[in-house]
């Protein structure tokens, strides 16, 4: 604990009068009984510190925190496929709370997989255990593309009811919802699964670029309407997820990736939610990455946040960016890497801790539960 105080009195005050809080949007688009609007979420320390203003505690929520390491979790998906689970809103909300109930968490994130909103407008697409998402007929020319069906508002009722329930039992916390960003979507659609180097929209982009802009725009309005669902039905932010992006140079990933992203968050822009965009290995795209148009970067494990914020400028807020690998190090040892966290955090406008990735499924969750409580001990500058 001494050396989180000290750590972080070195770097405050001296960074964070280099710092100006970001101007908070209206969020006139949301219904008058939406938690950031009724006063249930927008104070909470998740917002206040996402708009960068200071919280009442240090916010910390884990990414991949609903489900696999949870022994409770196991146990409600028994029998039940990955997706189904997604798409049967009792068992999705029943998930996201969870982790939200054992850990005290500042925010739940909501249960589902980026593929959903592929399964929900009628692409063949499943979870392979052992292997991932695995579509039925990769989607490689342009006439793949003309015929991939369009997602409808119909089709995400499950979606918003399982938001609905869930923030109607999370009270005072904030529901997160997330999508899949365009790039990692239609990555998974061109390859067809999982790939080690995306080599397939890679050469798609610059091959055919008529076709990877109509496949990307096709993702981007998935995604978008993926993340409008979540947020009309009651999250109080969203997170863009960009798993592969990290495989791109930052001139391809402007130039053909940017465009897409901003498209789908232009969906959601509007309701004045916060916005968040993380991904991994994306240390050379990260102003890139808030250039699209958010509230928030994440940051994954490779990078320092002070160094993070030193590349933004100190232009936004960060989230981040335990390294997953220290979770079954010896406490000490995790302690330290926390204190290192917080301590660089200080120097962003805004901080909310998290991990620079997932959750790792063998996870013991007593070390996430002390790890919260650790940072919600120090109290914030």
């Amino acid at each position: 604990m001494t050396r989180c105080r000290y750590l972080l009195g070195l770097f405050f005050g001296t960074i964070k009068s280099m710092t100006s809080s970001p101007a908070t949007s209206a969020a006139g688009a949301l219904a008058a009984d939406h938690p950031l609007m009724d006063g249930r979420t927008a104070d909470s320390p998740l917002i206040t510190a996402y708009r960068g203003g200071k919280p009442s505690r240090r916010p910390v929520w884990f990414m991949r925190q609903a489900g696999r390491s949870l022994p409770e979790y196991l146990k409600v998906r028994e029998g039940v496929a990955m997706l189904d689970s997604c798409l049967r809103p009792e068992l999705a909300s029943e998930i996201t709370l969870q982790p939200v109930r054992r850990h005290d968490v500042d925010a739940g994130i909501f249960f589902s997989d980026i593929v959903i909103p592929l399964k929900l407008a009628g692409v063949g697409v499943d979870i392979v255990p052992g292997v991932g998402p695995v579509l039925d007929t990769p989607v490689r020319t342009a006439a793949d593309v003309a015929a991939l069906p369009q997602l409808t508002w119909e089709a995400l009722e499950p979606i918003r009811e399982a938001v609905r329930l869930t923030v109607a039992e999370l009270g005072k916390t904030p529901l997160i919802g997330f999508a899949g960003a365009p790039f990692t979507l239609a990555a998974y659609m061109v390859e067809g699964r999982p790939s080690r180097d995306h080599l397939g929209p890679r050469t798609l982009m610059h091959a055919d670029p008529e076709t990877w802009t109509a496949l990307a725009n096709w993702a981007a309005d998935a995604s978008g309407m993926f993340l409008q669902a979540q947020l009309e039905a009651g999250a109080s932010a969203a997170q863009l997820f960009d798993s592969w992006a990290g495989s791109l140079g930052l001139a391809d990933y402007t130039k053909y990736v940017a465009p897409a992203s901003t498209r789908a968050l232009d969906h959601v822009r509007h309701l004045g939610a916060p916005l968040i965009h993380f991904g991994t290995g994306t240390s050379e795209l990260l102003v890139a990455m808030r250039d699209v148009g958010v509230d928030v970067v994440g940051v994954d494990y490779r990078l320092p946040l002070d160094e993070a914020n030193r590349r933004l400028g100190g232009t936004v807020p960060l989230q981040g960016n335990i390294d997953p690998a220290l979770l079954p190090a010896p406490w000490e040892i995790l302690e330290a890497h926390v204190c290192d966290v917080l301590a660089a955090g200080a120097a962003a406008p805004g901080h909310v801790v998290n991990l620079g990735h997932g959750v790792p499924p063998e996870t013991d969750p007593a070390v996430l539960t002390r790890v919260v409580e650790l940072i919600h001990s120090i109290a914030p500058e």
